[in-house]
């Protein structure tokens, strides 16, 4: 490597460019989150549509972290030998699971946005110690470090952490939005 080049943290060019899209894209959404929970007023914290606002966050942020687990599930089912009996099932499973990398990123950041505009305003909205409360502020602590490891990830500096962290991210995710 000469001098003039820059050394990345994210080495593929094109994922790069991906992950940067979706930064300004997660930055859009948690400013336009942001304004509009600015927007309401006080009183209006405890209307039903400010909790189909902020559950709307929720419901799309659900829809992304599917997208982002969907990568670890096909690896999984790769790994434990369930796409070897069909040839013409195994070709598109491997689409699929090319294509579920490729995104892991990208709609992780953007889930990211949309998490914590739900946060900010499901606490706006009333935080009590009920289930579905505590097990979102247990799902959110637990997301926190994720991001900064799955950057470490990039230079094998995470010691699997990133995947540990990620997998119990998504069984307090799977409790918050089922149960």
């Amino acid at each position: 490597m000469t001098g003039s080049e820059k050394r990345h943290w994210i080495a593929n060019r094109q994922e790069r460019v991906w992950v940067y899209i979706a930064l300004v894209l997660a930055a859009a959404v948690a400013a336009w989150g942001g304004w509009t929970l600015w927007q309401h007023p006080s009183p209006a914290f405890h209307t039903r549509e400010f909790k189909g606002f902020f559950k709307d966050q929720g419901s799309v942020a659900r829809i992304l972290l599917f997208i982002v687990l969907a990568h670890y599930v096909l690896r999984v089912l790769f790994q434990k030998g369930v796409f070897n009996r069909s040839d013409a099932l195994k070709k598109w499973m491997a689409a699929l699971s090319r294509l579920a990398r490729k995104l892991h990123t990208p709609a992780a950041v953007l889930a990211i946005a949309f998490i914590l505009v739900h946060a900010a305003g499901a606490i706006l909205y009333e935080f009590e110690l009920k289930f579905e409360y505590v097990s979102g502020l247990l799902a959110l602590l637990v997301l926190l470090p994720v991001p900064v490891l799955g950057l470490l990830r990039y230079r094998m500096l995470d010691k699997a952490w990133h995947l540990r962290l990620g997998i119990a991210f998504a069984v307090l995710f799977l409790i918050h939005s089922f149960l």
